[in-house]
């Protein structure tokens, strides 16, 4: 078999790891455009990190391959790498999604790598099959998702695939890559809205901007017809003279009538005392409406013998209002009449033999710039209650105590989660998108757009296919509102706007909640779904196609000859299937007709979805087993059809938890991925934290802040892959990681890589060379488990060979911290490690007396010292007083302090790293963040070493 030429590529040697990991923390709080606005999915990765990883899995490596006769010496290679840093510097901002001239650049690399790697492969006897210069290979994605990754590589000009299990993902990625490409450069057909002040002069359909204006002006046809059919139901709330006699801050008001925002239900049970049984008493867990300064109000329930009614007061809460009815958590109220605890038993009983009712207990309305909270009034309820839904989801709620919690209190299907109002309104506009199909249709053959009949399921580009395209958005629109239209939506009484029902990767169990006015201008209300898609599509890339299909990863056939990138369920994280019939239960009905095949099930398929969930598989065990074995299948499947001249990258994202630990980077997930990733015949040839969460849990701040997610990057492993034994694998690490580790900490060939993350990526060198093997054996003949090595790769992390003082104070450090510890096993420890306590007082490290010993903190250390008349200068006293020097006089005192004590920079930044790590596995946040500011701040401390010049050396450290 001829060998296939495969230069290294740029993910395989090389990343700006800090300019991607920033603009996609970023990319979290940006909302106008982002596919994330489209429709929810869960655990979607950054457009910044997508575009980034798949365009340096594509382009080559700058560096010198002898074997292969090309690259360039070490000093061109990294001016090379520099150019090719700053072409991904630019292409994962933002602002650059749609920047031609920046994408044309990055383009225009993948064409050359891709040229280059055909001219090495034009003798290989499948050349015209796998190396045609003319044409690039596309892209699959096999666990597509929430669509991220196969929009970015059409965005970098690759025809781009998609595929999933999950219906409702193969909805977004066909919204997201194969509709808007297929459409474009077409003027709308529908007629203007009424009203609309849109001019004709500057109309640009270019791209998908005509799709976009067609779902605008079909959704506002949408949102009127509906209205026509089912506003009785929503009215408008009129301010009275008795409200205002009541409440005299509502006297500017007085006549008018406000719509509605939302209407504050809280859910009742018959009163659990004998005296009070009669009565359906509430279960609210808070009384506070609004808690903004100078904007307070607050629910004040007035009791008369055995029943009550809701008011509403502005002016600061009493303190009783802040819990409302709940003495504590989960399902534990107080009877509002008698004071009776409400115990959770009587609670689900009462649920479950379906008597649980609700009480209006407030009404939102939209004032002038702000919110007017009035108190209920008999017509605002009874209208409610006038709701008479035809259909409702029958499709079960799954049993899974972990992630749907509703169960529990009798609401076991997907249609109990809606108010009957939600539910008339759901179906309404469900209803609504294929008569808005039907009239697109007609406007289309109208316009003079040809139609043959295909649908778009079929291919289809005609009138047909066009108007079932349009259809698709807004049947989105409508799951967007969804999210905001059950009865799991709660106030949020700081911010004075409705939480959506998924708040969390879960369906909570919720007490009182907020009914959206499907017709107001405010959150949830359908326009801003028909409003956020319109935005998504006009941001599409249309110059390559798309297809997706629906497939199981384990047997597709998609990713022959094709670059892989993909973002694979996690271990037990999220239950993709489960949670995504909320939203499927409503897209089927309105799009079954559109995609017959695609929603012909009752539920969205879960036999199959790898994802390692207990309940379903009867343990954790069987789960864990499930998992293990579908996903080998996956990622070989994946081994064995990806274009050879590329490696695959895999995502795989990390919970804090799975980094705690004396195994350093081990978890039961983590473990399970990895051993999947090897045992489906991949090598590894790198791992690439990519830290995408922003806020207070980022490293600037000093926290624990973990890379949400590991790129790995995957090679197919030789067929005839050696085995080894334990002896020689930590024979190799040790020749390996040393140099790997400088890499990472100086910055070398890659961006320095921070504390926090150390321990994630020294597993890319380390899994490398114990993936390159078909087994590495242990002394007993039996192959090493994952487990075992990932401990061995962390535990390379506390073996720098420090001198003799500073180990003694690293062990001492790891037992003690700083506390106070015994004399007696202090001199045991010294001895042992090749020191004194003596020499240790002598210099500078610890305090000893009256049988006691402790180290001594940094701030403890003299001002005045001086590293050139020190006699005895351990890294850990250097290490402490440049902390000392930084935090007390700043970066350029520690930059001077550091030009006394050249020789000593490397080993002080190596324990640094080391302390760090140790500090974060034990939980020592307040110790962790002086070493971490140290690390953050290094290049300033060196340019301020730089600038005082090297004042001395020191020769004659025992490092």
């Amino acid at each position: 078999m001829t060998p296939i030429k495969t230069p290294k590529k740029l993910i395989e040697v090389a990343l700006p790891l800090d300019a991607i990991n920033v603009a996609a923390a970023r990319e979290k709080s940006i909302r106008h455009g982002h596919p994330s606005t489209l429709h929810l999915w869960w655990a979607r990765r950054p457009l910044a990190a997508a575009r980034a990883v798949i365009f340096a899995q594509m382009v080559n490596d700058p560096g010198y391959e002898r074997h292969l006769g090309r690259g360039v010496n070490k000093e061109k290679a990294a001016i090379e790498r520099e150019r090719l840093f700053k072409i991904i510097e630019d292409l994962v901002q933002w602002e650059n999604t749609n920047n031609e001239e920046v994408l044309a650049r990055a383009r225009e690399e993948i064409w050359k790598s891709w040229r280059e790697t055909c001219a090495l492969n034009k003798g290989h006897p499948q050349a015209a099959e796998l190396f045609n210069s003319d044409k690039l290979p596309a892209f699959h994605d096999p666990f597509a998702g929430g669509g991220a990754l196969p929009l970015e590589a059409q965005r970098l000009g690759l025809e781009s695939y998609a595929s999933d299990l999950n219906p409702v993902a193969v909805t977004i990625n066909k919204a997201m890559i194969e509709i808007p490409p297929r459409f474009a450069g077409r003027a709308p057909v529908g007629p203007r809205i009424p009203g609309d002040k849109q001019g004709k002069l500057a109309e640009d359909w270019s791209g998908a901007k005509g799709l976009a204006e067609d779902v605008r002006r079909y959704g506002a046809w949408m949102r009127a017809e509906a209205e026509k059919r089912i506003g009785h139901l929503y009215p408008k709330i009129e301010v009275t003279a008795e409200m205002v006699a009541e409440r005299p801050d509502l006297k500017p008001l007085m006549g008018q009538s406000l719509t509605v925002i939302a209407w504050l239900w809280a859910r009742t049970v018959k009163s659990p005392n004998p005296a009070f049984s009669h009565a359906e008493v509430p279960l609210a867990s808070t009384f506070v409406l609004s808690s903004k300064a100078g904007k307070e109000a607050y629910v004040e329930p007035v009791v008369a013998g055995d029943s009550y009614r809701f008011t509403v007061k502005v002016g600061t809460p009493p303190e009783s209002a802040k819990d409302g009815t709940k003495l504590g958590r989960g399902a534990n109220f107080q009877c509002l009449l008698s004071d009776t605890p409400i115990e959770p038993k009587h609670i689900k009983a009462e649920g479950v033999a379906g008597r649980l009712g609700q009480r209006l207990m407030a009404v939102v309305a939209e004032g002038v710039r702000s919110r007017v909270y009035l108190s209920p009034t008999e017509l605002h309820e009874a209208t409610a209650r006038q709701a008479q839904p035809e259909w409702k989801p029958e499709t079960p709620l799954p049993d899974d105590p972990r992630n749907f919690w509703t169960l529990n209190y009798g609401l076991s299907k997907f249609g109990d989660l809606f108010t009957p109002r939600q539910l008339v309104a759901l179906t309404t506009f469900s209803d609504l998108v294929q008569e808005a199909i039907e009239k697109c249709r007609q406007d289309a053959l109208t316009a003079g757009l040809a139609d043959d009949g295909t649908g778009l399921d079929a291919g289809g580009s005609g009138a047909t296919a066009y108007a079932q395209g349009v259809g698709l958005y807004l049947g989105f629109a409508i799951d967007k509102a969804t999210d905001y239209w059950s009865s799991i939506c709660t106030w949020h009484s700081s911010r004075e706007l409705i939480r959506n029902t998924f708040g969390r990767q879960a369906i909570p169990m919720t007490w009182d909640y907020a009914e959206t006015n499907a017709f107001s201008d405010s959150a949830g209300n359908i326009s801003s779904g028909v409003e956020w898609a319109r935005k998504v599509i006009e941001l599409s890339p249309t110059l390559v196609p798309g297809w997706v299909f629906q497939a199981d990863a384990q047997s597709q056939t998609v990713s022959r000859n094709k670059v892989v990138s993909t973002d694979p369920p996690y271990y037990d994280n999220i239950a993709y299937a489960d949670l995504s019939d909320f939203f499927y239960v409503w897209l089927r009905k309105s799009l079954k007709p559109i995609f017959p095949g695609l929603y012909a099930t009752l539920a969205v398929p879960k036999a199959e979805e790898l994802v390692a969930t207990p309940y379903r598989h009867g343990s954790k065990e069987k789960a864990e087993a499930f998992f293990l074995d579908g996903m080998t299948r996956a990622i070989h499947n994946l081994a064995e059809q990806a274009h050879p001249a590329f490696p695959v990258t895999i995502y795989y994202a990390f919970k804090q938890a799975e980094t705690k630990g004396d195994a350093g980077t081990s978890s039961t997930g983590w473990e399970t991925f990895l051993d999947a990733v090897i045992r489906a015949g991949f090598a590894l040839t790198g791992t690439w934290p990519m830290r995408t969460e922003l806020g207070n849990r980022m490293i600037g701040s000093g926290t624990n802040a973990l890379a949400s997610s590991i790129v790995l990057v995957c090679r197919k492993r030789d067929a005839d892959a050696a085995t080894v034994g334990r002896r020689e694998f930590l024979r190799e690490l040790n020749a390996v990681l040393p140099e790997a580790l400088m890499d990472m900490t100086r910055g070398g060939i890659n961006s320095p890589v921070a504390p926090v993350d150390l321990s994630q990526a020294i597993i890319g060198p380390g899994m490398a060379i114990f993936s390159q093997y078909g087994a590495v054996l242990e002394a007993d003949g039996k192959p090493m488990s994952v487990r075992t090595a990932l401990q061995l790769i962390n535990r390379f992390l506390a073996e720098d060979d420090f001198d003799h003082d500073t180990q003694f104070c690293l062990h001492w450090f790891e037992g003690q911290g700083w506390a106070t510890g015994k004399y007696g096993e202090a001199d045991v420890l010294a001895r042992a490690k090749g020191t004194s306590v003596t020499g240790l007082t002598e210099a500078g490290v610890v305090e000893s007396g009256k049988g006691d010993l402790r180290l001594l903190k940094w701030a403890e250390m003299p001002r005045d010292w001086n590293p050139e008349t020190d006699t005895r200068v351990p890294v850990w006293e250097a290490l402490h007083q440049l902390i000392r020097a930084l935090n007390q006089d700043g970066e350029a005192a520690a930059g001077s302090l550091l030009a006394r004590m050249p020789a000593r920079a490397e080993p002080i930044r190596a324990l640094a790293y080391r302390l760090y790590t140790l500090c974060e596995r034990k939980g020592w946040a307040e110790d962790a963040r002086a070493y971490n500011e140290l690390i953050t701040a290094w290049s300033g401390v060196e340019r301020g070493a730089s600038e005082a010049g090297h004042v001395g050396s020191q020769g004659n450290l025992d490092i």
